[in-house]
């Protein structure tokens, strides 16, 4: 018996021997945090940047990772709340020690976390679009972001009303973070479009009816209203500006790029206008345009991995955790060449948002050009002529 087990301990270190170098080889890791909004009331959000995510760790892991490093996400959820975000984010750069942070979902999330990741000097990509999150640059040294600006949404919305002789609108927007940035820069920016604001309405993020803001947009003599929200705003507004026959375009925000919407908001959405990133009209885009192949390959990937579209949010996701990969195979786990690879290097990069250049003056590196205005018909989008 004494020798059966001589026998096995023998094997057993000549085993070890062997198998040492293969273990003592392998790579660790790199950790990229992400909070998102996979649950709660910004969870349309979220859920499409969590499945992105996932999905663009198992390709890149498959194809052998990143020099031989695989991707390690650590995905937290905030449940659409603030103290949640904050609570994620110190776990993540205190416990988890990420590399960089992908996320928040929200524009108020965005904000919340600024001051930690900073204090951490740690790489951040926000999927939000608050003009906040990265100006002033200056103070914003560890922040970019993914979506396009809020202003440049805006200026996209003028430049076509300008075109159709709309001079006079209503703007109706939601009492948050991201709702008071879009009403800061519609308010701002309309004199240099000629155009004149002559009813400036609000309304809560948990209001279920407003009905009564619409009729006061009508009653001031608008041509258009202009809606800025995200999620069950956009559709309530919608479906009442339809029952109200106000006659009038509806114009919603950027935040309006989900098909989903659509569908909740049924034959009301018929007619609705936007400016959208390509992503929703990936299939429609000439073949040589620089975002196309992207964009559709994108968009299968997603779709045969969840059987659902992963509308312009998933895209935030794809573009900041895009960033931070292309920048670890270029410079690899240090955060601070990490942060100046993104400033410095993300340069006529395509993205499913638009075209990417990145500066030390712009830590979004998109304007009104990556954008198309696009309008619901027969329950899809279409685009606009110019």
């Amino acid at each position: 018996m004494k020798k059966l087990k001589k026998i096995f301990i023998f094997f057993t270190v000549i085993c070890l021997a062997l198998c040492l170098p293969f273990i003592s080889n392998a790579k660790q890791p790199y950790k990229i945090g992400a909070i998102f909004s996979v649950t709660g009331a910004a969870s349309f959000l979220g859920e499409p940047e969590k499945n992105t995510v996932i999905m663009l760790q198992e390709q890149i892991n498959k194809a052998g990772g990143i020099d031989g490093h695989p991707i390690e996400v650590i995905i937290e959820d905030s449940k659409s709340d603030e103290t949640q975000a904050v609570l994620a984010a110190k776990k993540l750069l205190e416990k988890d020690n990420v590399l960089a942070i992908i996320g928040p979902s929200t524009t108020g999330e965005s904000m919340a976390i600024i001051p930690i990741v900073t204090a951490a000097k740690t790489p951040m990509i926000s999927c939000a679009a608050g003009a906040g999150i990265t100006m002033p640059v200056e103070e914003r040294y560890w922040i970019f972001k993914s979506p396009q600006y809020d202003f440049s949404a805006v200026e996209a919305i003028y430049t076509y009303m300008k075109k159709q002789g709309i001079t006079k609108v209503g703007i109706i927007t939601v009492s948050t973070a991201f709702g008071d940035s879009g009403r800061k820069a519609l308010q701002d920016l309309a004199g240099q479009y000629g155009i004149t604001i002559v009813a400036d309405e609000r309304y809560g993020p948990k209001d279920t009816d407003m009905t009564t803001q619409l009729t006061k947009i009508k009653a001031a003599g608008a041509q258009a209203v202009i809606n800025w929200s995200v999620g069950p705003g956009q559709v309530i507004v919608t479906k009442n500006w339809h029952a109200l026959k106000m006659g009038i375009p509806l114009y919603q925000s950027h935040g309006w790029g989900s098909k989903r919407n659509i569908e909740l908001a049924g034959k009301a959405a018929e007619g609705v206008i936007a400016p959208l990133g390509r992503i929703v009209v990936w299939d429609k885009l000439p073949d040589k345009h620089p975002q196309k192949a992207l964009l559709k390959k994108y968009t299968q990937d997603y779709e045969a991995r969840f059987k659902s579209e992963p509308g312009t949010f998933g895209g935030h996701a794809y573009d900041a955790f895009m960033m931070v990969v292309e920048a670890l195979k270029k410079v690899g786990p240090d955060k601070k060449k990490i942060r100046d690879y993104i400033e410095n290097n993300i340069k006529n990069w395509p993205g499913t948002a638009g075209i990417f250049n990145m500066s030390p003056k712009d830590h979004c590196g998109l304007d009104k050009n990556s954008f198309e205005m696009v309008v619901v018909t027969n329950g899809d989008w279409e685009i606009l002529k110019k």
